[in-house]
């Protein structure tokens, strides 16, 4: 039977310092390792202008979830909790703790909550004819023949959403009118916090990393990877990388680029925040002034709350 190691997700919205308190309950709690749960850090080459930790870090504590493939490959959240499901009993053998921590919500759900991802819904040939319906059709159009083809999807997906009904469509379309299966769950102990700030605050630190980045070297990042792959929107869609490709085509001047990077990154977080709404039992903390001691104190009474459970298997099978 295959052992998981006790899980602490850190969840959150770009730039509310989740890698920090990562690093420092790491730090704090030793046997730790760390798997980063964002969708755009697991392409090889895009150091800068995706915020990955740093190379020192890594060789102070263990990271998974990074530079898995080249910036021209797919990589799917499917491909995630693969990855995930391969490295948390290898974690679970060493005596270690797993802590996982991003901003994609997917890919912490699909292994925080054990959410099945079947990739055999997903066909982006068919996606991509939905879309067109609906430009050319209309929303209602693609409403109604969901209703009439698919009525279990359909009344499970709100149909004012485009998004939901698109989705729902190709669903049908690949596997019939089932419902997804439900979420079975991480087999082990699990803590999720959450980081979040109050708007302003937040829109101010995503403003000082755009200009950080740009500061580190984006630009040459950005052209370095366009000589080697291309420009691949899978990976491109990154926010900073098409802004400093503009920079260095002579197109924007590297102030415009900033500010173009810094209102995508708003809405981006703006999205997250929307999905982190629906995710049920986070300890949220406010991450404007220092939450360190807050989260220590959390994770170290759910540690202490797990060694009764620990001591009393141990008694039992003595």
């Amino acid at each position: 039977m295959t052992t998981f190691p006790p899980l602490l997700v850190i969840a959150g919205g770009t730039a509310t310092g989740k890698t920090g308190l990562s690093l420092a309950l790491a730090d704090a709690l030793g046997d730790v390792e760390i798997i980063c749960a964002d969708s755009r850090q697991v392409y090889r080459h895009m150091d800068i202008g995706t915020a990955k930790v740093s190379a020192a870090d890594r060789a102070r504590v263990p990271h998974h979830g990074l530079d898995l493939v080249d910036p021209d490959e797919l990589f799917t959240a499917a491909d995630f909790q693969r990855h995930a499901y391969d490295v948390l009993p290898v974690i679970a053998a060493r005596g270690r703790i797993a802590i996982m921590v991003g901003g994609t919500g997917l890919y912490l759900r699909s292994v925080g909550r054990g959410v099945p991802l079947d990739e055999g819904t997903a066909d982006a040939g068919v996606r991509a004819e939905l879309e067109a319906r609906l430009v050319a059709d209309g929303l209602h159009a693609l409403a109604d023949e969901l209703e009439r083809t698919a009525p279990t999807l359909a009344a499970a997906t709100h149909l004012a959403n485009p998004r939901r009904v698109v989705r729902a469509l190709e669903r049908a379309r690949l596997v019939g009118d089932r419902l997804p299966e439900p979420p079975r769950g991480y087999p082990a102990p699990s803590l999720w916090i959450g980081l979040r700030l109050p708007r302003d605050e937040q829109d101010r630190r995503i403003a000082a990393r755009a200009a950080a980045q740009f500061a580190a070297g984006l630009v040459d990042e950005a052209v370095a990877l366009r000589e080697r792959f291309g420009v691949h929107p899978r990976a491109f869609s990154a926010f900073g990388y098409f802004e400093a490709l503009a920079v260095a085509d002579g197109e924007i001047d590297a102030a415009t680029a900033i500010e173009r990077d810094a209102g995508r990154t708003r809405l981006y977080a703006r999205r997250q925040a929307s999905w982190f709404r629906t995710e049920p039992g986070i300890r949220w903390i406010g991450a404007e002034a220092d939450p360190r001691p807050v989260a220590l104190e959390l994770v170290r009474t759910w540690l202490a709350g797990m060694r009764p459970l620990a001591d009393a298997a141990g008694s039992a099978l003595g």
